[in-house]
């Protein structure tokens, strides 16, 4: 057990919500082991004082990839930590990523699983993503990627620019819904679907270089 400093929040059973639940530290005491305080649940608002028992660290094996290649790497987690699928956390070497696949100790297939029962993560690189775009050009639609950062924010109405012409955003889909008004997150984002604006292009005046002729 690693001695810690008085956590912001914790997660434990909450009497009234019955499931584990975020709490708040309103005050506390830590213990080698435990911390007794007064805890307020972030879902029901139940505030309760009790002596709670501080999660043990797991050290867990994780197979990051990034692009074609994958290495085996390790992270820290909570023992009282609820990991799913396509949850983004930050490794404990700094890498922001997002977990691909569970592997548990009972060999069953999940899609979320208590830290102590997690054999194995699978985990992507996160902290760049190359978003699909599909441009219609009326009777022809490229398809196209920008690179974003997860929490990058498109919106519909707006303007995406490449190298040979533009293209105004006229719809989104996300993973829950197909957005035609308001924004959304390029974490969110399964593809974007935008109509081609032609690029306007200064044209050069010579007027004043007419000399440059006559020589």
């Amino acid at each position: 057990m690693i001695q810690r400093p008085l956590p912001d929040t914790l997660i434990y059973e909450c009497p009234d919500c019955d499931d584990y639940t975020e709490h708040q530290v309103l005050k506390g005491k830590m213990g080698k082991a435990t911390i007794e305080g007064t805890f307020r649940c972030n879902e029901c608002g139940k505030i309760t004082s009790e002596t709670i028992r501080i999660p043990e660290l797991l050290e867990v094996p994780v197979i990051y990839s990034d692009g074609e290649v994958s290495e085996p790497s390790r992270t820290t987690l909570e023992s009282n930590e609820i990991i799913q699928i396509d949850d983004e956390f930050e490794m404990d070497d700094g890498r922001l990523v997002c977990v691909t696949y569970i592997d548990v100790f009972s060999g069953e297939s999940v899609s979320k699983a208590l830290a102590t029962d997690i054999k194995k993560l699978w985990v992507k690189k996160f902290d760049v993503l190359s978003v699909k775009v599909s441009v219609n050009d009326y009777k022809t639609t490229y398809s196209l990627r920008v690179q974003a950062k997860p929490d990058d924010v498109f919106t519909v109405g707006t303007q995406l620019e490449f190298d040979d012409f533009d293209c105004l955003i006229h719809a989104i889909k996300t993973k829950h819904s197909l957005v035609k008004r308001g924004s959304a997150e390029a974490r969110d984002i399964t593809r974007i679907y935008g109509k081609i604006r032609k690029k306007r292009y200064d044209v050069l005046d010579l007027s004043d270089d007419d000399d440059l002729f006559d020589e």
